[in-house]
């Protein structure tokens, strides 16, 4: 079987006697990269992949893009195809006997997995006909031989209730094999064909990687290798809201908890450059496959609610953290960062710092552990507050972020303000400005570019998250 990659095998160890065997499996450990092995009775679910449902999706009608360079007045980074194609009557109906293909990155590979679908903000019961799973080999097209049926008690289709969350059963990945490297780096494409009409559909907006649709009453294509049936796109991920993997008890599993800077908003599309990936790549040069780190942050997100409801941005921190967070699979550890949109939304410092308690208070009587990131600059040009932050909040963001680095409230601060901010304009640095997505849209003195997401990812302590 080819998986389009070097295959997942290596010279066995014990053809080696005594310390060279041993030297040589370690020496394949480290080469090979996290690969989960589940053969231990201490085995459990950990997530290996998420995200956060922010609300039902709603079609807009796109907007014309900004002009390329810093703006003078602010517009919209629009980044989503036109989902008018896939789906005419969204706002109804929603998707109509048609195929999604979901195009996930888990942080931690292993051949027992199961998958999480969401209809917590649909109004009607949605029925999935079919669920496989597969490798992606680019595009929507998936490697001959990988493709996997997904059950659900022992069925192969579901049918989830309104306002619920259902698990798949645990299915074995029999083209994944524990002693090689062909598929760490690589994409699940997670297949799942709606049957009848599915209502207003559970989504998270801002993926910033492309999955695949296919056309209106077009039925069943789970099982196609190919990408032809799958006519659109979408750079959102619709129901499918978690992967977990079979690992050893003692995985550390970390959740990367914030808004649209750890979501990944200006990140540069289906490269997954966030800093939560960047850090993902240091802990597991360091720990292998001791740990793995998902991504449950939300664009626009607030520790606290809003005066004025935006149902895109999904509930506040305070009201999601039970399903978001708490909800993870195998959950050891948090990094947040949040509050930024708080301030633009007119809160005082106080609130946002009782949001802070509160969450961290509920963490900690889980038995896990919290590291909070201070916020970043949004000064913007000639000392002027742009964006999110509003102007006059960034004597606001220095308040919360010497509550964070002084307060003793969380269990470690990781200090991203310090690895991103130029002292000498009180601005993000410049070279972390320009963004690095597409030319034109503005920037926002807001979200950083790929260098600057990629130094947040470095200035995360590794050190607590060892096993």
């Amino acid at each position: 079987m080819n998986l389009g990659v070097p295959l997942l095998k290596a010279k066995a160890p014990r053809c080696f006697p005594g310390a060279a065997a041993a030297a040589l499996f370690a020496l394949a450990c480290v080469a090979f990269g996290p690969i989960a092995r589940a053969d231990s009775d201490e085995a459990h679910w950990v997530a290996t992949w998420a995200t956060a449902p922010a609300t039902s999706f709603v079609y807009v009608a796109p907007v014309a893009p900004a002009p390329p360079g810093p703006p003078t007045t602010f517009a919209p980074a629009t980044i989503q195809p036109d989902l008018g194609f896939p789906f005419p009557s969204a706002n109804t109906l929603g998707a109509t006997e048609q195929t999604f293909r979901s195009i996930v990155k888990p942080d931690l590979w292993g051949n027992r997995m199961r998958f999480r679908f969401s209809n917590v903000f649909g109004t009607q019961p949605v029925t999935f006909g079919e669920v496989t799973v597969g490798l992606q080999e680019y595009s929507a097209n998936v490697v001959r031989g990988t493709v996997t049926p997904v059950t659900f008690s022992g069925k192969k289709s579901v049918t989830i209730p309104v306002g619920q969350e259902i698990f798949s059963d645990g299915i074995r990945l029999s083209w994944i094999n524990d002693e090689g490297p062909g598929v760490q780096g690589r994409n699940l494409a997670v297949s799942y064909s709606v049957q009848g009409n599915s209502g207003p559909m559970t989504f998270h907006s801002g993926a910033n990687v492309t999955s695949y649709i296919t056309a209106p009453g077009s039925g069943n294509h789970t099982e196609d290798l190919d990408v032809f049936a799958f006519e659109f796109t979408t750079t959102s991920w619709f129901f499918l809201d978690a992967v977990d993997v079979m690992a050893a008890s003692d995985t550390v599993v970390i959740c990367a908890f914030g808004d649209s800077i750890t979501d990944g908003t200006h990140t540069t599309l289906n490269i997954n450059d966030r800093w939560m990936n960047t850090l993902s790549r240091r802990l597991h040069n360091a720990y292998g496959n001791k740990v793995s780190i998902v991504d449950e942050a939300i664009g626009g997100n607030r520790v606290v609610n809003p005066v004025t409801p935006n149902a895109t941005a999904g509930p506040a921190a305070v009201d999601r953290l039970d399903r978001d967070v708490l909800g993870l699979s195998g959950l050891t550890h948090v990094i947040w960062l949040e509050g930024i949109n708080d301030l633009g939304a007119g809160h005082a410092t106080e609130a946002i710092i009782a949001g802070y308690q509160d969450v961290v208070g509920r963490l900690h009587a889980r038995g896990i552990k919290v590291y909070a990131g201070t916020l970043t600059s949004a000064l913007g040009i000639s000392g002027v507050d742009r964006g999110d932050n509003g102007p006059g909040h960034d004597a606001s963001r220095k308040i919360l972020n010497s509550f964070i680095r002084s307060s003793g409230l969380f269990d470690g601060v990781e200090d991203f303000d310090a690895a991103t901010l130029d002292p000498t304009t009180g601005n993000m640095r410049a070279e972390f400005l320009p963004n690095s997505q597409f030319t034109q849209l503005p920037w926002d003195y807001l979200h950083p570019n790929h260098a600057g997401y990629n130094a947040m990812g470095q200035a995360v302590d590794i050190k607590p998250f060892a096993h």
